[in-house]
């Protein structure tokens, strides 16, 4: 059974937040979305643990149904996820961190390790210069026209609902390894995962390329729970090789997920239900 709640940070900001499984048990997992700027997109990974352990997910302020403007800072989503634990009453979590909610789930370590039970991180966070590579490997998998289309929208300066949706499924179509199924996820998400905020993305992208997490990876090295993986879609735009220097300087294990983009749980749900399983079952036996 689902549950949802509002809860106000320290801010007075409203957070929703939606929980499955049995919120009496410990350790609870916490999984954390990416974007930077889109609403929860998590519900479909939630349920294939949470039989083993309670699961909490939520939009993260200026997103879905946590509406609130003003800028956005890494330090103060980091406060929320504090906010949020307090009120669910978990003093430490397993937190599961999805693209750019890898990059959020480490800043939490680095910051509150006590707080951390576990982590695994997918897709990300990457290091170096991933994103040149990132770039080349969409358009290779786009055709000229797709690209001179996507550059169009982009650069308007206003965007109908309609323009808007086409170009989400053409940013989002290459993330997958099929790219007809890929075309469809695409679409289907720019419907849901909206509004975007556009505005927290640049000004948490900002934050991140002026300070980048590939300084602080000595730090966070020193911060890891004994339980951290990182896992990654052989076939993400995003290299996943850009995953394997993090993987080496964090002294992690690395799972590639064959046959899978940017979201695996979409391409292959068999691989990643059984790999999340794994890892929950062994960080709630640590914690048992």
């Amino acid at each position: 059974m689902e549950t949802q709640g509002l809860t106000s940070m320290t801010d007075e900001a409203q957070i929703r937040w939606m929980a499955l499984g049995d919120t009496t048990r410990r350790p609870a997992v916490v999984m954390l979305h990416g974007g930077p700027g889109l609403p929860d997109y998590l519900g479909d990974v939630a349920p294939m643990v949470a039989d083993l352990a309670p699961v909490y997910r939520y939009d993260q302020r200026g997103t879905g149904q946590s509406p609130w403007r003003g800028r956005h800072f890494f330090a103060r989503h980091v406060d929320d996820l504090v906010d949020l634990l307090d009120a669910w009453d978990v003093p430490a979590a397993v937190l599961i961190g999805h693209s750019y909610g890898s990059d959020l789930a480490s800043r939490f370590c680095m910051a509150h390790p006590d707080r951390v039970a576990a982590m695994l991180l997918i897709c990300g966070p990457f290091v170096g210069d991933w994103r040149t590579r990132a770039r080349a490997e969409r358009d290779r998998r786009m055709s000229a026209a797709q690209q001179k289309r996507l550059r169009e929208l982009e650069e308007l300066p206003r965007r109908t609902e309609d323009q808007e949706v086409e170009l989400l499924t053409l940013a989002w179509f290459t993330d997958h390894s099929d790219p007809e199924r890929g075309w469809h996820w695409a679409a289907q998400g720019a419907r849901r995962r909206r509004p975007i905020n556009w505005s927290m993305n640049g000004e948490l992208g900002k934050e991140r390329r002026a300070d980048p997490l590939d300084e602080h990876l000595p730090e966070l090295r020193e911060c890891l729970p004994a339980r951290a993986e990182l896992l990654g879609g052989a076939d993400d735009p995003r290299p996943v090789s850009a995953l394997e220097p993090l993987a080496l300087r964090l002294a992690l294990p690395l799972k590639r997920i064959e046959g899978a983009g940017h979201e695996p749980w979409l391409e292959q749900p068999d691989a990643v239900r059984a790999h999340l399983r794994r890892f929950i079952q062994g960080a709630v036996g640590a914690q048992g």
